[in-house]
């Protein structure tokens, strides 16, 4: 099993430790609901080293990447960060991803941990059309760099202690090089899976010491808490975000997971993987789609458990669900077939035999 620069840390401060991606990582430090609430409310750290970062350079590094991704990167501008997806050729999709552009012929693909290695065939596969060469203009380098995660609504307050350049103007999706803690060229960006803002910092694993220690320092005033993966489950949640393997994955499309809006089809985006197919599926539609929901009866919806109609007949299945901390719900994410996915449909969770009623509603489930 892997480990990442960090994990002598999660050992040190008592935390639960779990296989997760092949690595072994916290899943809670002092429990989920209170972890969760206190990113919410404060700031919290998360140790994302897992996840993988591969770069793409060189002069057709942007028609690549035009190609094997849904969005448009042609929009992309120095400094600026994207959500995307890799579409499969099949239909489904490969992986979910944020494009970092350096350059106009330098990029960062942050990618799934579970994912890497499969991101990085996929993207092998495809590079020789291009004249780009793996390991040298395509080059994964998920080993040689840690990331940490500082969320929260005092996040930025409290990094800015420790860098030199101005953080807190910084736009969402957007990011820049910086000194932090004396670490110098550290990617600083304004990103994260928790809808409570913050940044996520990303520098040499030789320097994950030294930015452990100043960040934890830098936020002690501000209540600072190391946070694990089963808060980062519980806050993607409930702002509506996908998790691939739960809410995405090869057998789903972009248009039914309700990404339409990272699947542009314009003349600057130009063909890419599966556009006609989901071309197709804008215009005559889809035979499923990704809702949001709230159950309405006593119950935790979980995932892979059955969606019906109020006769009791399927019409889908949940693919995320939990007992929501901060809205202190029940909600989940569920497919199901078209026409009981507008917001305000009755729905009902099928929980031991039992039909649970439910409402369709649009996430975010936690609104600040």
């Amino acid at each position: 099993m892997k480990t990442t620069a960090f994990t002598a840390k999660h050992i040190e401060m008592g935390a639960k430790m779990v296989p997760f991606a092949g690595y072994n990582m916290p899943v809670e430090y002092f429990g989920i609901n209170e972890e969760h609430n206190h990113v919410r409310e404060k700031v919290g750290v998360f140790d994302v080293s897992h996840m993988g970062e591969i770069w793409v350079k060189g002069p057709n590094a942007l028609a690549f990447l035009q190609y094997t991704t849904s969005n448009d990167v042609s929009l992309l501008t120095p400094g600026k960060v994207q959500y995307s997806c890799f579409p499969n050729g099949k239909g489904g999709i490969v992986d979910d991803l944020l494009v970092y552009c350096v350059d106009g012929q330098t990029y960062l693909l942050v990618v799934n941990a579970s994912n890497t290695q499969k991101d990085y065939d996929h993207l092998c596969a495809v590079a020789p059309k291009f004249g780009i060469t793996p390991g040298k203009e395509l080059y994964n380098a998920s080993d040689e760099i840690c990331q940490l995660a500082v969320q929260g609504p005092l996040a930025l307050q409290a990094m800015q202690k420790i860098v030199e350049e101005d953080i807190t103007t910084m736009e969402y999706y957007t990011f820049k090089k910086v000194t932090i803690a004396g670490i110098k060229d550290a990617i600083f960006s304004i990103t994260g899976y928790t809808g409570s803002g913050g940044c996520e910092i990303y520098v040499a694993n030789e320097d994950a010491d030294k930015l452990w220690k100043a960040v934890f320092e830098a936020g002690a005033e501000f209540d600072i808490k190391p946070i694990g993966l089963g808060a980062r489950d519980t806050l993607r949640l409930e702002m509506g975000f996908c998790l691939y393997g739960n809410d995405i994955d090869d057998s789903t499309s972009p248009i039914e997971a309700g990404l339409g809006w990272i699947t542009k089809f314009s003349e600057a985006k130009g063909d890419f993987l599966d556009k006609e197919l989901y071309l197709k599926q804008k215009a005559d539609g889809v035979e499923r789609k990704l809702c949001g929901f709230e159950l309405k009866d006593r119950g935790i919806p979980r995932h892979g458990y059955m969606v019906c109609d109020s006769n009791g007949t399927e019409i889908g299945v949940v693919t995320s669900g939990t007992m929501a901390p901060a809205v202190r719900k029940p909600v989940g994410m569920a497919y199901v077939k078209p026409e009981f996915a507008k917001a305000g449909s009755e729905i009902f969770i099928k929980v031991r035999d039992k039909l649970l009623k439910a409402e369709v509603v649009r996430p975010p489930f936690y609104k600040k």
